[in-house]
């Protein structure tokens, strides 16, 4: 497990602006640890303050060489490929590192302890495949549904369309506001962040409800509970979502989506339905006809990276007007508007 205190490099060759980035962006923003650079020689010279809208200083270099010898510690590879699959290109960077002392952190499918434990240099150096699942969780039996506290799950229109970072950002939102605040970490970032969680993709279709439940009941006892969300009920190669309802029994969700987009990312053939039937969907399936409360969802939190500030304005007036709900961009304007009314 990364220790608070260790320095961190990013690997993220070629993928700085890309969706399968987001797991060394979400560490860019989020990670408390010393981040020394990122390495991605399309952007060397640069700054992630000056590609994202991230306000740290990170630089980017060429090579692992030119951040070995600031006292890094710990590579961490932050590019999370199509299938999970370690590409034969970036094995000569994990051998390269390994041999110079650093540990790894894996957020991917496709493991290293076990190909490279002999090339570990000395005691404190380790390999952390953070998608291993650490236990095998009881059968579900929506233990969760008789907490008295308020579980929010973040569901989304597509992969990769800003769950996890809403839920950071409403989770470290509790925080500031001294609310008794858990997470609940379900993908190979939220782990990395909170040193604990469950490879909810990893889990056999049997156990992900249970998995869900248990890590669930372990946060009884806070007053808000933020559970990350994985896929989306639109997705063809998605089954994350109703494990995640089934598992945790939200009493509230907020809906992820990417404001430009009107078709999935791939396939891009399957259309995005219109949103206030898929809240409708979301909400029928959360609850299956009152057997599991009455969760609503309370906000949208929009991505709208790809928008421009004008237009990500006037498409969250729209929405706000279409829907009656609050609409916000998290990273641009902050969660207040999404979570201020029913916390």
């Amino acid at each position: 497990m990364l220790k608070p205190d260790q320095k961190v490099i990013l690997y993220m060759e070629g993928f700085l602006h890309s969706d399968y980035g987001k797991m060394g962006l979400g560490i860019a923003r989020y990670l408390e640890n010393p981040i020394l650079g990122i390495i991605d020689s399309q952007h060397a010279g640069s700054n992630i303050n000056q590609e994202h809208i991230i306000d740290r200083d990170i630089p980017i270099y060429e090579k692992l060489d030119q951040v070995l010898a600031q006292g890094a510690e710990v590579l961490l590879l932050g590019i999370a490929p199509s299938g999970g699959k370690i590409p034969d290109t970036w094995l000569p960077l994990i051998e390269q590192a390994l041999h110079s002392g650093l540990s790894i952190v894996n957020g991917l499918h496709d493991t290293l302890a076990h190909r490279y434990t002999h090339l570990i240099q000395n005691s404190k150096q380790w390999i952390w495949d953070v998608r291993i699942p650490q236990f095998t969780p009881k059968i579900a039996s929506a233990r969760a549904a008789q907490l008295t506290n308020k579980r929010l799950l973040m569901v989304g229109t597509d992969m990769a369309c800003g769950k996890m970072t809403a839920g950071l950002e409403i989770y470290h939102w509790a925080q500031q506001k001294q609310i008794d605040v858990g997470f609940v970490a379900t993908g190979q970032i939220g782990i990395t962040l909170m040193g604990s969680g469950i490879p909810l993709d990893a889990l056999k279709v049997d156990h992900a409800c249970g998995a869900v439940e248990a890590m669930v009941m372990n946060q009884r006892d806070h007053t808000l509970v933020v559970i990350e969300g994985q896929g989306s009920l639109l997705h063809p190669g998605s089954t994350a979502t109703l494990p995640l309802m089934r598992g945790s029994c939200p009493t509230h969700m907020i809906l992820c989506h990417r404001a430009e987009k009107t078709h999935l990312r791939n396939p891009e053939a399957i259309e995005i339905p219109p949103l206030r039937d898929f809240i409708a969907l979301n909400e029928s399936l959360a609850s299956v006809v009152g057997t599991y409360g009455n969760p609503k969802v309370v906000g949208i939190a929009l991505n709208t990276l790809k928008l421009s500030e004008k237009e990500a304005r006037e498409y969250i007036t729209h929405l706000e007007s279409e829907l009656k709900i609050p609409v916000t961009d998290v990273i641009r304007y902050g969660v207040d508007k999404i979570v201020e009314d029913w916390l």
